[in-house]
């Protein structure tokens, strides 16, 4: 062929497409090792079947670093805080082998997942307390997608306080796969002196019981202020669980916003947007966050104060929880968001018996007494309801401190003053009972009869007896 003959059309298209191909961009992605500081350590599924996760886990003490350089001896799930992340889809069978080489009784509740209940964890009505050197095997389907998370039930301020929590993620094949790169973040706290040795849990006596005990560390992902790599503009999406015994968290990060895409029951109607992010003790946030600003910037996710009554925002300073490292780079430019849209049934709450709690203190001599309509826990009869049953609950609060009001088993939808379901609706099983309001909620009880717990959520006021059972029979 002489040297000035063109090739053929077909051989020129060819060549411009590869030639394009070579130059096309890589989609803007994080750093490497981006989530290295906060990474959850993942449970090791023993059991080959996708539909089925299988593990061994183990409640015992060991040394973790709060205080940089000194070893504290941390109540722990598998050596660590927090226990290690299981991961499982919707339907799925989830067998965990529990063993306990505590010197003391404990169990595990799985909060959130509507289960059976004799797999709940609540000692002396769902299973009976795992000795030290005992073991439990918990089998349960899981029906629902979120983040849900595993705790202690027996002295559970103590053993939470100390350590004891981890987070359970159900995944939705069917939600949109681009919302963004995905944190699970755990926040919690825990009191540590200077020497390394775990504070007193029974520190500040009644004064500390009714104010609810707080840890001396904030901790995410058991880590003291980490740091998260990230590409600016690139969308993360926050997967948030309250671990604290008594802390609220409310989280703040300067000039953004936050997308609430999703709460304690998977995703909600709608995304909504807000400027700071609350989340209560027990309470779950599904977030997404897109962090800006010039190259190599540092951020800083603050915790802010939150009033939850009696002055316990007084004299108190925000706090650095995290930051986010921004990496040299250009900021990507912004991807749309994938339609977010969840169709969820009201519950009819013109047909719902009524159920009146207050929330209570008792005053008197000796150890301060809080209860449930006057009466603590361990004095109280069981509620009683029937498979099939759709209720309404008032939940009076008369003390001047917040009570987040978690029920176990079944999920609720909060009502608005006009007696309906909230709008954008979701499903929650832990909503706030602010000071001096009441907040009402409708649920319906499918069948899983047995005995369930009711409780606030600030650990310290549970077991001082702010706490009481509910019997939903066949």
């Amino acid at each position: 062929m002489p040297s000035n003959t063109l090739p053929p059309l077909s051989c020129l298209c060819l060549l411009l497409a590869a030639a394009a191909l070579g130059c096309a961009e890589e989609p803007p992605s994080q750093p490497e090792g981006w989530d290295r500081a906060v990474a959850l350590r993942p449970a090791r599924d023993l059991d080959d079947r996708p539909e089925v996760v299988e593990v061994d886990l183990t409640a015992k003490v060991a040394d973790v670093e709060i205080v940089p350089g000194t070893a504290t001896p941390a109540w722990t799930y598998d050596g660590g805080i927090p226990g290690p992340l299981l991961r499982a889809r919707a339907g799925d069978r989830v067998i965990v082998h529990f063993r306990n080489e505590l010197a003391a009784p404990t169990t595990i509740h799985w909060h959130g997942v509507r289960l059976q209940a004799a797999m709940d964890g609540a000692p002396g009505h769902s299973q009976p307390e795992t000795p030290p050197g005992g073991s439990f095997t918990y089998d349960f389907v899981v029906p629902d997608a979120g983040l849900f998370w595993y705790h202690p039930h027996v002295d559970s301020a103590v053993q939470s306080g100390n350590g004891l929590y981890g987070a359970l993620l159900v995944d939705d094949p069917g939600e949109p796969a681009d919302l963004g790169d995905e944190l699970v973040l755990v926040l919690s706290d825990i009191d540590v002196r200077e020497d390394g040795a775990l504070g007193d849990p029974a520190s500040g006596g009644n004064l500390g019981t009714v104010f609810g005990r707080e840890g001396s560390h904030l901790l995410v992902n058991g880590r003291v202020n980490p740091v998260i790599e990230a590409r600016a503009g690139l969308r993360q999406r926050w997967r948030v669980v309250n671990a604290a015994k008594s802390r609220y968290y409310q989280l703040a990060l300067a000039d953004h916003r936050f997308t609430r895409i999703g709460g304690d029951g998977g995703l909600m109607e709608r995304p909504v947007e807000a400027d700071m992010l609350l989340v209560a003790p027990g309470e779950r946030a599904d977030v997404l966050v897109a962090p800006r600003g010039a190259p190599g910037a540092t951020l800083s996710v603050r915790w802010v104060p939150y009033d939850r009554g009696y002055g316990s925002t007084f004299a108190r300073p925000e706090v650095e929880a995290f930051r986010i490292h921004l990496a040299e780079a250009p900021e990507a430019e912004d991807q749309p968001l994938p339609e977010i849209a969840r169709s969820i049934q009201a519950l009819d709450p013109a047909a719902a018996r009524r159920v009146d709690l207050q929330l209570t203190q008792r005053e008197g001599p000796g150890d301060l007494e809080m209860g449930i309509n006057g009466v603590p826990s361990w004095e109280a009869e069981p509620l009683v309801a029937a498979v099939g049953d759709t209720e309404v609950w008032t939940v009076e609060n008369t003390m001047a401190f917040d009570h987040p009001f978690h029920l176990h088993g079944f999920f609720f939808q909060v009502l608005g003053d006009d007696g309906l379901p909230v709008r954008p609706m979701e499903w929650k099983d832990t909503v706030n009972v602010p000071v001096d309001g009441a907040t009402r909620f409708v649920v319906r009880y499918d069948n899983r009869p047995g005995m369930w717990m009711f409780h606030c959520h600030i650990l310290d006021h549970a077991e001082a007896g702010m706490m009481g059972m509910l019997n939903v029979t066949q």
